[in-house]
């Protein structure tokens, strides 16, 4: 089990603190939604928590796997729903990874990534465009 202490620290900014690591991550309204945009909004974050637990998954397969990735990139796009209610409508993700298309994990790494917890934790009906970049595409 994980804590997370979360405060409200007024102008629409909020505070969340991860109690094992002292982390702290801040946050604003987006200025779409009456905020000044002066940080990751709360959907900010749950689009990029996808895009984090895919890297990090990438890390475990590597690891196990004896596989050199040097870095890998990825671009988060996220977007919400012109209707009510308020949502995340659209998570985009591009990965660029540094290994040829042809290398024999390849199958391997984008079923682990696209398998994620967080991945697993969206609702079905936000669309989900993943895009792995391989080396020489």
């Amino acid at each position: 089990m994980v804590e997370i202490d979360i405060n409200y620290t007024g102008e629409l900014h909020t505070t969340a603190k991860h109690l094992q690591s002292g982390a702290v991550i801040e946050t604003d309204a987006p200025v779409d939604n009456q905020g000044k945009g002066e940080a990751f909004s709360p959907t900010d974050l749950c689009a990029s928590s996808l895009g984090v637990c895919m890297l990090t998954i990438l890390g475990i397969v590597a690891k196990n796997n004896d596989i050199d990735l040097g870095e890998v990139k990825g671009k988060v796009k996220k977007e919400m729903s012109p209707d009510l209610p308020r949502r995340i409508s659209k998570i985009s993700i591009n990965f660029k990874i540094p290994l040829s298309s042809n290398h024999p994990k390849k199958d391997l790494i984008e079923d682990a990534m696209l398998n994620c917890p967080v991945h697993h934790s969206l609702h079905p009906e936000i669309e989900k465009h993943i895009i792995f970049t391989w080396q020489d595409d």
